[in-house]
């Protein structure tokens, strides 16, 4: 079956294919938490490349494409104390002054539901969205595993919206030394057959220019490239995520009336570092619509 791209069909798949990409980052590796000393153990052997990367910074990424499957594992040793770190990622309504950051983050809320924990995300448009018209992500939040040297944390969605489903997202982090925390984010999901066709169509067409960081040999050409296609949707968001939760860690040492601007004015101007893959909109149409969001979840928990 052909899809004209101004056909009714192609934008009701596109529009498919671009929630599945926004939903992509939200979940955790394959790979389970290293633990404490597994976790040292990372940061040794990822010694040389924190030290040298594209990135600019310690910071490394990961990404794995599978049948239907999304993986991916950011590493990186952030300039905040480990009890910082672990005070605020182990609070689910602080993960939603983290998550909202991202631009296609339109609400989220900490809400009990049958004596669980849950964060309830809504998923929507790079542009101003209503909560309704945004698509919910309800993530099961598992209790924190916290010590004087360690942290983990987690969240699980049995199914998402669009034939997704198997959500994870996770974090792990121990302290360097007094000023230093060495972080692992990880996620993943899966998707069935009307996300994946939705998704070779938007990446075959409109979204055909999108790429991640990984280089790679251009075919025929003997010239690096950037990986494209699911990869680099990964990569993309992945990179979004950890954006934010340094952008508002490096807040919190403000003071208190001052910290959304910060986080905000942070969370845009670490993503221009990366126009190619980051860039979506203007400053001003970013913090306009984020204060508005802000302001809106904030009034829900009142």
């Amino acid at each position: 079956m052909r899809f004209h791209k101004h056909s009714a069909a192609f934008w009701i798949a596109a529009a498919i294919a671009l929630l599945l990409l926004l939903l992509a980052p939200l979940a955790v590796s394959a790979e389970e938490a290293h633990g404490p000393a597994g976790l040292r153990e990372r940061h040794a052997s990822l010694a040389s490349q924190l030290a040298d990367n594209p990135f600019g910074g310690p910071v490394v990424l990961q990404s794995q494409e599978a049948a239907r499957r999304i993986d991916g594992d950011v590493y990186a040793v952030i300039e905040h104390p480990f009890a910082a770190v672990s005070a605020a990622l182990s609070d689910p309504a602080q993960w939603c002054d983290i998550l909202i950051l991202h631009l296609n983050n339109k609400f989220c809320r900490r809400a009990q539901q049958q004596g669980m924990t849950r964060v309830d995300l809504r998923v929507g448009k790079k542009h101003p969205q209503s909560v309704d018209a945004a698509s919910l992500l309800s993530f099961t939040w598992r209790p924190p595993v916290t010590s004087a040297d360690y942290l983990s944390v987690r969240m699980e969605a049995a199914d998402g919206p669009y034939d997704t489903r198997d959500y994870r997202l996770m974090a792990e982090a121990v302290p360097l030394d007094a000023n230093r925390t060495f972080l692992h984010m990880g996620y993943a999901l899966s998707y069935g057959s009307a996300s994946d066709f939705a998704m070779r169509l938007y990446l075959g067409t409109i979204g055909n220019d999108k790429v991640g960081f990984t280089r790679i040999k251009a075919s025929g050409a003997g010239n690096e490239g950037f990986v494209d296609g699911m990869r680099g949707v990964t990569e993309r968001n992945t990179m979004r995520y950890y954006l934010a939760i340094d952008a508002y860690l490096d807040s919190l040492s403000t003071p208190a009336g001052q910290r959304l601007e910060k986080r905000l004015q942070a969370w845009f101007d670490a993503t221009e570092k990366y126009p190619r893959q980051l860039r979506e909109v203007g400053r001003d149409a970013y913090l306009r619509m984020k204060r508005d969001e802000v302001q809106r979840q904030l009034a829900a928990r009142s």
